[in-house]
């Protein structure tokens, strides 16, 4: 499905002016900085994963830093970062079970990649212009994984204590080009196998237009979702918590809740 030439070629141009456009990797840092100041162990033997340079402070002293999973011994780290490159892998399931072999029991995995929403806004308007100025469309955006796919597959590899939840944050841009400017600038290229037509000025304009129709604000500015995925998995160990047994429980939940309580509604999505 990806090209690994051309994704090695956008972030080796991306990389030139990689703290320009690190607004989406610091916050995702950041995330990953809060979710670490709540856990009290001690991670010893540690590695990042990312094709950028990352400011590590606030992760584990003396953590390794390299852009690809390099060949790890079986048990051997204590805690693996991956940042925001793993929505760009061929082979997800044998990354993560790579991943999961390399820990230490008790071990932790943090990562972090786009998912299922991300730049739906473009995959719409890119698709609507050129069919109807070409009569057909090449793809261009990423099939970004579904969030509970993800939830499922951490618990298939074999994680314990398995958490996935999202950041969705929404920018906001003046134009098309200013958009696909940015995407240019972090690395996110369309990196799809195949040749790649350019696209013409007829369809961006009338993609502008759709984009501005169907998404703009009043101001005229249009919206980019990105949807960052967190993901959290524990090598397994005797010390974890284990859920109890069907049939276990020693209170009632009609005790707790009280036998006329109503069912929440949904839960609505944020920008955060």
């Amino acid at each position: 499905m990806f090209d690994s030439a051309r994704i090695a070629r956008f972030y080796a141009r991306a990389q030139k002016r990689a703290v320009q456009f690190a607004f989406l990797r610091q916050r995702t840092v950041e995330d990953l900085q809060d979710r670490l100041s709540s856990i009290t162990r001690t991670f010893n033997n540690a590695t990042l994963i990312s094709p950028f340079a990352v400011e590590t402070k606030g992760l584990p002293k003396n953590i390794k830093t390299c852009a690809f999973l390099p060949a790890l011994p079986p048990q051997s780290q204590d805690m693996l970062i991956s940042l925001l490159h793993l929505h760009m892998e061929e082979d997800l399931p044998t990354l993560l079970r790579d991943i999961y072999q390399s820990l230490r029991p008790d071990g932790l995995f943090l990562g972090a990649l786009f998912a299922e929403r991300t730049l739906h806004e473009l995959r719409a308007v890119l698709l609507a212009a050129e069919s109807e100025c070409r009569g057909g469309a090449q793809a261009r955006i990423v099939p970004f994984a579904q969030i509970k796919s993800l939830g499922a597959l951490l618990q298939q590899t074999g994680f314990a204590l398995p958490v996935v939840d999202v950041d969705r944050v929404v920018v906001r841009y003046d134009n098309l080009l200013a958009l696909l400017h940015d995407l240019r600038g972090m690395g996110q290229g369309n990196p799809l196998s195949g040749p790649i037509k350019p696209l013409r000025r007829d369809v961006l304009q009338r993609a502008e237009e759709i984009y501005v129709a169907q998404y703009g604000d009043e101001q005229g500015k249009i919206p980019a979702t990105f949807e960052v995925c967190h993901l959290c998995g524990w090598s397994p160990h005797e010390s974890q918590q284990q859920p109890l047994k069907p049939g276990s429980a020693q209170v009632s939940l009609t005790q707790v809740i009280g036998p006329n309580a109503k069912p929440a509604g949904p839960k609505q999505d944020h920008e955060k």
